[in-house]
């Protein structure tokens, strides 16, 4: 299972206990906000592409979404999410759990401009019913991302 993976990942640096896992689903960002008792905007969503032929991950507010433009601009070429089966295989979590951390190792990551207003934001932990907060530094260092970018809208 992805969480185990994710555990295992943050066990390794000492945070295993700072993930949450809810009885009830958090697989999106209202329900993620409910469980959490957050606003959705500090969800951080794991929106998964494939560019140029290989799998991204880019991690956004919740109240992002993906400016077709920017994302063009920023990439030199239309955005084309990963469908559900697709997400699973080339990234290493299901839909409803994807997030940066213990992904496979040919997936790059880029973290959203929007990210940068919050001190702390919600990730997923690898299942449709876990999160762990993380401050904006943390999110940088464990997800091993590869720069900022500014590819959303809807939320300034």
């Amino acid at each position: 299972m992805a969480i185990e993976r994710v555990k295992e990942f943050f066990r390794n640096r000492g945070l295993e206990n700072r993930i949450r896992e809810f009885d009830v689903s958090s697989a999106t960002v209202e329900l993620a906000a409910q469980a959490l008792n957050c606003e959705p905007c500090r969800i951080a969503k794991s929106l998964s592409f494939l560019v140029s032929g290989k799998p991204i991950l880019i991690i956004a507010a919740g109240d992002a979404k993906i400016d077709n433009s920017k994302f063009k601009a920023q990439f030199a070429e239309k955005a084309k999410m990963l469908s559900p089966a697709e997400t699973e295989t080339m990234i290493g979590h299901a839909v409803g759990g994807v997030c940066p951390f213990a992904i496979n190792d040919d997936v790059t990551v880029y973290l959203d401009c929007s990210l940068k207003r919050f001190s702390t934001v919600f990730p997923a932990c690898g299942s449709s019913n876990s999160a762990i907060e993380l401050t904006v530094e943390e999110l940088e260092e464990y997800s091993s991302y590869t720069d900022w970018i500014d590819v959303c809208k809807n939320w300034e």
